[in-house]
């Protein structure tokens, strides 16, 4: 059995949680899939290191993350600049470097985005929970102990040291987002779109939304125009990533990574997964745009995307 090193959590930050690529099969059972809310980020980060798609990286929230390695170890920081530092001295996101044992990475709290993803070679060890190591608080499963605990301080994150370490990566320009930019976000229609009055529409897509404040893993609400559906009851559906449900009040909810399995709202439609990745950068009050695209349009970005890790 192969030596383990460890990173030991001196602050954890507000939420820091291990994610995998998700956890999938399982919907049946009322349990939701977890995973990264920002696949894009989490992706590049493995990517920097060479981890196969798949591996386990951290996922921090707004920042204020401090740990310090047991043994030398070769990690990635992607996602918004967090104010990142080595012992002390600047550390830029979206690169690989190596900690050092003894050495120090803290993290201050990001100006613009809300999730950053660290990973290590090799991905960071856990016992899988219904297949996946994904951590989903609400539901106590996965994470770095399995029950679905988020970081708290004392806490290690056990990895394989690697000493083999790749070349070094630098991410294609078209790679790097702007997290101060106004996202605009695509949109499948859904199967009670038609049902939308006229001026629901137009006001769905012909100005900005605002993000709401109640917001979180599980959903980020949009402040808006009141939209108005003829439905005014449905039988619970089965509810995906992305689904943007319209409750009685009229204001959108996007459901993502954290959401319920099913839901009785009638929906607009849903984001598409690199949408949702934007929105879950999206800090209270960001405006952001909707436009509509069709299911062929979607998959083939996905497709695209996907296609950069294989």
């Amino acid at each position: 059995m192969m030596a383990q090193g460890y990173l030991t959590i001196s602050r954890p930050g507000p939420l820091s949680t291990l994610q995998d690529a998700g956890r999938y099969g399982v919907r049946r059972l009322g349990v939701t899939q977890g995973g990264p809310a920002d696949l894009h980020a989490w992706a590049w980060a493995n990517w920097l290191l060479g981890n196969p798609w798949g591996g386990t990286a951290l996922e921090i929230t707004l920042g204020g993350l401090e740990l310090k390695a047991g043994q030398d170890c070769r990690l990635a920081l992607a996602g918004p600049d967090m104010q990142a530092t080595l012992d002390g001295k600047p550390l830029a996101p979206w690169r690989a470097f190596t900690l050092k044992a003894g050495q120090v990475l803290s993290l201050g709290m990001c100006r613009q985005g809300v999730r950053a993803y660290l990973a290590v070679a090799g991905g960071f060890i856990a016992e899988p929970v219904l297949g996946s190591r994904a951590c989903v608080v609400r539901d106590g499963l996965g994470g770095h102990k399995g029950d679905g605990s988020k970081l708290a301080a004392g806490d290690r994150l056990a990895f394989v040291p690697n000493e083999t370490a790749i070349p070094a990566r630098r991410l294609p320009d078209d790679a790097l987002p702007d997290y101060g930019e106004m996202p605009r976000l695509a949109l499948i229609p859904g199967a009670q779109f038609r049902f939308f009055d006229d001026a629901s529409l137009l006001n769905a897509f012909g100005q900005p939304w605002r993000v709401d404040n109640r917001s979180d893993r599980m959903g980020i609400r949009l402040q808006g125009p009141p939209l108005h559906c003829s439905i005014a009851s449905m039988i619970s559906e089965g509810i995906n990533l992305g689904a943007v449900q319209v409750p009685p009040d009229g204001q959108p909810i996007v459901l993502l990574n954290d959401r319920q399995t099913i839901g009785g709202y009638p929906r607009l439609g849903t984001l598409t997964p690199l949408a949702c990745s934007r929105l879950a950068q999206c800090r209270p009050g960001q405006p952001l745009w909707l436009y509509s695209t069709a299911t062929d349009a979607a998959q083939r970005e996905y497709r695209q995307f996907r296609a950069r890790f294989e």
